[in-house]
């Protein structure tokens, strides 16, 4: 039997959603970003692969000529494949005043020789775009359903740093404490672990990536997180000096340091030497350049205060903060590496590199709070390359382009950290407690 009726009209049909208006704005829409246009299918991964092969074709490039401003970037791993001889004899630089690293480090300037049909420095830069490209591919993957955020950030904000970070081992130091706060955004114990596996590891190569698990939220996942960490990091400290020789001998290195001239309190003294009101001068002590003079001993324990002091607030953010998003992890961490940097007695270019890749984890969550900070630290990467090495010599010298240079990266860096503290402050500890699903 056949309906000889006429179907209903579109309003009469029950239909709950408002039909789209075709005269409104895209710009209006809460989704809509700059890379709206490759939103559909393959195109954004498609995008991102394009635009990280081009910049790092071109990173390599400029490696390979290191001719820009002072030059010798390349140096740096020149000095590993030294290091490399040390390992190869069982032991970590003796009495080396620049090593400066945890032991877990050795394990990174070893890596190039699973590629021995390579010569150490094409291994060692292979090995860095290998993990630039796992940052890549993982960023991605978390940000797949609003691809224009953490990744763009990643893969056009590493080339600012021109080709810097292919000469550092610090992209993979960033690797592992990406992946730790990508693994603890899940919800499983096994994921948990594995995160806080990696930040312990990561600890044991370059400290800082520890600071990954200072937001996790209270209860099973940061005793799951934390408990991983250090049995990780235990074990890895163990393997080392039970197989090396000196492998706590970085201890000593890292407590001569001064006041290196790209850090806070560096730019401050340079600052007052322009005044003529600070007699100091520049050396190049302990694998960098450093103030000697005056009062720069007392400016180095203010500096080493005002970490103690940053900590302590990040505890106190802990107890207070009662309310926790899926970002608030990843902000955390963001907040806490700034706090550490800007009150570094060092500020080395390559610390960008961490920045960066905290703020590309915070811009692959919708809840995330630091987006303002994650634009201030692009144009802070673009000036320290100014800094290093294009302009070095005149920071250096601290001429009027050097202290211009300084003044603008420094003085981005520190607004960054203060809004990155109250924002994260604000989204967690002010307000009433959010009622539980």
């Amino acid at each position: 039997m056949t309906n000889d009726q006429p179907p209903p009209p579109p309003e009469a049909r029950g239909s709950r959603a408002e039909p789209p208006s075709l005269t409104k704005s895209p710009f209006d829409s809460d989704t809509f970003t700059s890379a709206t246009f490759v939103t559909v299918g393959r195109g954004p991964y498609l995008a991102v692969a394009a635009v990280w092969l081009i910049t790092r074709v071109g990173m390599v490039l400029l490696l390979l000529r290191d001719n820009l401003g002072i030059g010798g970037v390349r140096r740096e791993v020149d000095l590993y494949r030294y290091w490399y001889g040390q390992f190869a004899q069982g032991t970590f630089p003796p009495g080396d005043v620049t090593w400066q690293y945890p032991p877990g480090a050795g394990l990174v300037i070893m890596s190039p020789g699973i590629l021995p049909w390579l010569t150490y420095v094409q291994a060692f830069v292979a090995l860095t775009l290998l993990a630039d490209a796992a940052v890549t591919a993982a960023l991605a993957r978390a940000d797949s359903a609003r691809l224009t955020h953490g990744a763009w950030i990643w893969v056009c904000g590493l080339p600012l740093l021109l080709h810097l970070p292919l000469a550092r081992y610090d992209v993979q130091t960033t690797a592992l404490a990406v992946l730790a706060l990508l693994a603890l955004t899940a919800r499983s114990t096994a994921a948990h672990q594995l995160g806080g596996a990696l930040a312990g590891i990561g600890a044991m190569v370059k400290v800082w990536p520890a600071l990954a698990l200072i937001g996790t939220p209270r209860g099973r996942t940061t005793r799951e997180a934390w408990t991983a960490a250090v049995v990780a990091a235990l074990a890895l400290l163990a393997t080392l000096a039970l197989f090396f020789s000196e492998s706590l001998g970085f201890l000593r290195q890292q407590g001569s340091r001064g006041i290196q001239i790209e850090s806070l309190g560096g730019t401050a003294l340079a600052l007052a030497e322009a005044g003529g009101i600070w007699p100091g001068r520049v050396e190049f002590r302990y694998g960098a350049f450093e103030y000697v003079g005056p009062y720069v001993s007392s400016l180095g324990h203010l500096a080493l205060l005002l970490t103690v002091v940053a900590f302590g607030w990040l505890l106190l953010w802990r107890v207070r903060a009662h309310r926790w998003t899926a970002a608030t992890p990843l902000d955390a961490a963001l907040t806490a590496v700034l706090l550490f940097t800007v009150t570094s007695r060092v500020i080395s270019p390559q610390y960008m590199i961490w920045l960066l890749g905290l703020a590309a984890v915070c811009l692959t969550s919708r809840s995330t709070v630091m987006r303002p900070v994650a634009l201030l630290l692009l144009p802070a990467a673009a000036l320290s390359s100014l800094a290093y090495p294009v302009l070095y010599d005149h920071v250096v010298a601290g001429t009027a382009q050097g202290l211009t240079v300084m003044v603008l990266r420094n003085g981005l860096l520190l607004a960054a950290t203060l809004l990155a503290a109250r924002r994260l402050w604000t989204s967690t500890v002010t307000g009433p407690p959010e009622e539980s699903a």
